[in-house]
């Protein structure tokens, strides 16, 4: 589904990203994990659009989209949400996700409509459709948050720490929406701190440490790899 080849995106002499390649298959649950600053929401916002790399390639389902605006591939299929949630404050939860139908799919208003209820009712968020955004409490806002990405129509779903901040009661009603998502046939890449969330959802696992994957592959066998309980597992103890 998608596919990175020598990614790297540079500011001046400083390599955030240095010459990634990434495959992700259809179905997957892939967790990111590394060390602050190891480029993580970076490679998110270079996959999305927000930057342009500085060389490489992204295709996704085949298609080159390294040129391509964030919208544009908003509408192609690829969603997202954001490590701090940004909810519109001054509008309707409702509002919120409607406008992400509208706006990240393309739907008329009506079916906008129709999709915003019924991501509603996924992401636990129905009876709250008429509060404004503003006045969420944390695991609601992280469910908002996604409700919008996922009312865009995504089939490959980038989460950026969602689980942050999260009591592990709140994280098993993440983990249960994330399941009803994954059994839908939406594709997720999921960057996480918190381990046993992303252990209970991750197919596999990748480590990003100083703009390079250090490590990919079955979840137990990554976390074993000593190079990465050095650089990650060690320095988040």
């Amino acid at each position: 589904m998608l596919d990175l080849t020598g990614l790297s995106l540079h500011f001046g002499a400083l390599r955030v990203l240095d010459g990634l390649d990434l495959k992700v298959e259809r179905g997957e649950v892939l967790g990111v994990l590394g060390p602050n600053g190891a480029g993580k929401t970076t490679l998110f916002n270079v996959i999305t659009g927000v930057h342009r790399p500085t060389a490489g390639e992204i295709r996704f389902e085949g298609r080159v989209i390294g040129r391509q605006r964030s919208w544009t591939r908003c509408r192609a299929g690829i969603g997202r949400t954001f490590q701090v949630p940004k909810p519109f404050t001054g509008m309707t939860v409702f509002d919120n996700v409607l406008t992400a139908a509208v706006h990240g799919a393309g739907l008329s208003f009506r079916t906008a409509a129709r999709r915003a209820g019924e991501t509603l009712e996924l992401t636990g968020l129905a009876s709250r459709s008429e509060l404004e955004a503003g006045a969420l409490s944390l695991l609601d806002l992280k469910r908002l948050e996604l409700a919008k990405a996922v009312a865009c129509g995504p089939r490959l779903l980038l989460l950026d720490e969602i689980a942050g901040g999260l009591t592990d009661r709140e994280c098993g009603t993440l983990l249960s929406i994330l399941t009803t998502l994954r059994e839908r046939e939406i594709t997720i890449v999921w960057i996480e701190h918190v381990l046993h969330a992303l252990k209970s959802a991750a197919t596999r696992l990748a480590v990003l440490h100083g703009g390079r994957f250090i490590a990919d592959g079955a979840p137990e066998t990554v976390l074993a790899d000593p190079t990465v309980q050095d650089v990650y597992l060690g320095a988040v103890d």
